[in-house]
């Protein structure tokens, strides 16, 4: 999607250069003792937001995780550089982070297509700033749609960041009747490279498929790591796009997903009967909902609900 004025003119909006900004860290720590993962924490984080490790005893290893709802965004992105880093620990390939930008609380829709892309952008360097350390700066490389945000990027947020900033797409002459140019993934990826990340494939539907062509030819069978950042993959999921019209698109449900670990995901649900999809790995899916300014869990499971099961069943009934 080609960013408009309007986006580059909210710019000076922006917060000053995340890279400048003071910010607690999560330190965590993975030990392994006698066969067990131990998860621990830097003793001055919250202990409300520690994940520790349990022992049952028949010697069964699992893992206890109580992640409440972040506060803001600061904390948000704290926990899903926690999730990550678990997740990278326990092999996991192709992974999605996926949570509202307009307001911890808002749905998709409640802000301005190219303001909440922006916002994305902002904290997706945010998150990288916490994610990669410094030596794998250079060998992390973020594809972004198309190659005007690149440039957009560039001279914004990711201004000075030594990131690898690449897109999905290309804009062609027949652009404004939904065609780009074909990008040959196989071309756009260094031997060098070892972690990508996808930010907001979701604008044109030829960009999912681009990221599935990625994961193939260079996440598949290889070390390298894959996050896909905002994607609102839920349309995919709940047949927004009909598999007669887009049969390619349909079927990543069945050939992608699969495959993927949403490691960090919040969806909110307004209305009476209103609340909250959660979810921060490795721990159980969590529907909450908000009373007096706190959050209560009303449901939890180890695999994702749809979002209509949600909708329908779990809210009303609980």
């Amino acid at each position: 999607m080609p960013l408009s004025s309007n986006t580059a003119i909210a710019l000076p909006t922006l917060p000053i250069p995340v890279s400048s900004i003071p910010r607690p860290q999560v330190n965590c720590r993975i030990e392994i003792f006698s066969g067990q993962r131990i998860v621990t924490f830097s003793p001055y984080r919250r202990k409300r937001n520690c994940l520790t490790n349990s022992v049952s005893s028949d010697g069964n290893n699992s893992i206890n995780v109580d992640i409440p709802f972040p506060s803001d965004y600061s904390e948000l992105l704290d926990q899903a550089k926690m999730a990550a880093e678990l997740a990278v620990k326990d092999g996991r390939k192709l992974m999605e982070i996926e949570f509202p930008t307009a307001g911890l609380d808002s749905v998709p829709g409640d802000g301005e297509g190219g303001i909440e892309m922006t916002g994305s952008m902002r904290l997706i360097r945010e998150f990288c700033d916490l994610f990669v350390t410094p030596e794998k700066v250079t060998r992390t490389r973020i594809f972004f749609p198309e190659a005007n945000e690149v440039k957009f990027a560039r001279k914004s947020v990711f201004e000075g960041s030594s990131f690898k900033l690449d897109y999905l797409t290309k804009p062609s002459f027949f652009e404004d009747f939904g065609f780009t140019e074909k990008v040959k993934m196989a071309d756009r990826v260094k031997p060098e490279d070892e972690m990508f990340l996808v930010a907001y494939p979701y604008f044109n539907v030829n960009e999912m498929l681009v990221v599935e062509e990625l994961y193939k030819e260079a996440v598949f069978n290889t070390a390298r790591k894959l996050i896909i950042f905002n994607g609102e993959l839920d349309r995919i999921r709940s047949g927004y796009y009909p598999s007669f019209f887009y049969p390619k698109l349909a079927a990543l449900s069945k050939t992608l997903f699969p495959v993927m670990e949403t490691i960090y995901y919040i969806h909110n649900f307004k209305g009476r009967n209103g609340g909250t999809l959660f979810r921060c790995y490795p721990g159980s899916w969590k529907v909450l909902k908000k009373v007096s300014n706190k959050y209560i869990c009303l449901h939890q499971q180890e695999v994702m609900p749809s979002l209509k099961e949600v909708a329908l069943d779990i809210l009303p009934s609980a």
